[in-house]
C-alpha cells in the first residue's frame, strides 16, 4: 500500500473526503517526523513505538574491490510492533 491508497482506505473507514483524510495523514506523518527528530519516542498502546537509535561507526566492505571502507555513525528509526499488532499479523 502506497501514501494515496492508505489516504484512501482512511477516507472510506473514517468517512471523511480524500482532501479530509490526506490532511489528516499527513498530519500524522509531519508530527511523527518532528517527534522522532526532536529525539522522542512515540508509543500508540495496541500498535507499537517509534524510536531513533544510534549506529556505532564501523569498518565495512566494498563488495566490488574488496577494499576495507569506515561506514559513518548514523540515527536510525526502529519500530517495535505492539501486542496487538504482533497478534494481528499472526
Amino acid at each position: 500500500m502506497n501514501k494515496t491508497e492508505l489516504i484512501s482506505a482512511v477516507a472510506k473507514k473514517a468517512g471523511m473526503t480524500q482532501v479530509e483524510s490526506k490532511k489528516a495523514v499527513e498530519a500524522l506523518f509531519e508530527t511523527i517526523s518532528e517527534q522522532l527528530k526532536a529525539g522522542d519516542k512515540i508509543s500508540v498502546l495496541g500498535f507499537g513505538t517509534f524510536s531513533v537509535s544510534e549506529k556505532a561507526a564501523r569498518t565495512g566492505i566494498n563488495p566490488r574491490t574488496k577494499e576495507t571502507i569506515e561506514i559513518a555513525a548514523r540515527k536510525v528509526v526502529k519500530f517495535k510492533p505492539g501486542s496487538e499488532l504482533a497478534d494481528a499479523i499472526k
